[in-house]
């Protein structure tokens, strides 16, 4: 079977609807956490072991770490890999070159561009382990306020938090039969992934959460200007 852009309804988060559900959500979360800062505060003192250390911050939660940082990049190279044996005469199910394109432009212009290039050196929010609540010496700086204490790699947005939630790209283009299990393994490793940050002290709540959104809506733009409004399907 290839996997090509097909008749096949489009899946239900790069439509129409799951476009405004992103939109929707990214504005409450902005709003809750501007209206409500301390639940960042309060979100990161779960993850708190005291004397400025973090839970996560072993080196069990390094190896884990370094683990989920590769599987984005393992995850393109093995749609790739497919791609070129399909070319060769593999009969296994490949995403075509478009479907391809798709994957490597969102994950480059979402979690790369957007997130570590234009958000993470310039937005300046110090991260939890950086604040002085948490033994740091920078001063706690509200989500939606731009400025801070931090130089560059910054706390908004999470970088690898944006990289994992990338991993529901490839799961959309999954068949149908197949697509929802893939879904929610990419969710429940992005969110996984999300939790591990903030365990080390990297990012509060709403880093986490608003580059999952941010994602999600990279995701639905290069899939539309890529591929139009069709999704991937199986053909034998």
């Amino acid at each position: 079977m290839r996997i090509r852009a097909g008749d096949a309804p489009l899946p239900f988060m790069v439509a129409n609807r799951g476009v405004a559900l992103a939109l929707g959500l990214t504005a409450a979360v902005v709003a809750l956490f501007a209206l409500a800062p301390g639940l960042d505060l309060a979100a990161a003192e779960l993850f708190y072991a005291g004397g400025g250390r973090f839970a996560a911050a072993t080196p069990a939660g390094e190896a884990l770490r370094r683990l989920f940082s590769l599987a984005p990049f393992a995850l393109l190279l093995g749609a790739g890999a497919l791609h070129a044996l399909r070319r060769r005469g593999s009969r296994l199910p490949a995403p075509t070159g478009r479907a391809l394109l798709v994957l490597a432009l969102s994950l480059a212009l979402g979690p790369g561009l957007l997130v570590n290039v234009a958000l993470k050196d310039h937005w300046h929010r110090p991260r939890p382990v950086q604040v002085a609540r948490f033994g740091g010496g920078d001063a706690f700086r509200p989500v939606g306020l731009p400025g801070g204490d931090c130089a560059r790699n910054c706390s908004f947005v999470s970088g690898e938090g944006a990289s994992s939630f990338w991993s529901v790209a490839p799961a959309l283009m999954v068949a149908p039969p197949f697509r929802a299990a893939a879904l929610a393994a990419a969710l429940a490793y992005a969110a996984a992934t999300g939790l591990l940050r903030m365990g080390f002290g990297g990012h509060f709540l709403s880093d986490t959460l608003l580059a999952a959104l941010f994602t999600w809506l990279v995701i639905a733009a290069v899939w539309r200007a890529v591929l139009g409004f069709r999704s991937p399907r199986a053909d034998p």
